[in-house]
């Protein structure tokens, strides 16, 4: 039995699940963006609104009432997360769950660059909301991050531990 394309070209397939992970977050930014003006809301149901808003901070709008110098800073950071995390998923030895979470962190953190390069600040679509109280509106290269994060921690909560290796009174500085 022959494994799958997917199993014998995991780095294309890595850079195939970032790009549609790309894609998807840069589609859907620009559907919102051009069909509710900057700053509209648009009801879906009592707990989701669809909202245009550009968010020049981090996550929670952190930063966001920064004088400009944020802009650069966020697009550095994202420089450096993309970066690394494309060289540790793209290295031969990498475990399958640990490149598929990495495609999530770039394709989403990629996502929200393109943002940052382009018009300054990350677009966000997303409204949930309880009553008047409001999550932070947020977009899907957000939700990629955070799946990511959440698996990656799930994961670690589930390693086996380690097994330590006693020394014999021999193998001791004496």
């Amino acid at each position: 039995m022959t494994a799958r394309w997917t199993q014998r070209n995991p780095r294309w397939t890595w850079l195939a699940a970032v790009s549609i992970l790309l894609l998807l977050d840069q589609s859907t930014k620009s559907y919102f963006s051009t069909i509710l003006k900057l700053g509209e809301a648009v009801r879906v149901t009592d707990l989701l609104n669809f909202v245009h808003v550009l968010n020049t901070g981090a996550a929670f709008s952190l930063l966001a009432d920064a004088s400009g110098w944020q802009r650069w800073f966020f697009i550095g950071v994202s420089v450096l997360v993309v970066g690394v995390v494309s060289v540790a998923c793209l290295a031969p030895h990498v475990e399958p769950l640990d490149r598929w979470a990495g495609a999530f962190v770039v394709g989403g953190g990629g996502g929200n660059l393109v943002d940052r390069i382009h018009i300054g600040a990350v677009v966000d679509f997303l409204d949930f909301h309880w009553r008047n109280i409001h999550w932070p509106a947020f977009n899907l290269a957000d939700v990629f991050i955070v799946c990511a994060a959440l698996t990656w921690c799930l994961v670690s909560l589930k390693a086996p531990p380690r097994q330590l290796t006693r020394k014999s009174p021999k193998e001791l500085p004496s």
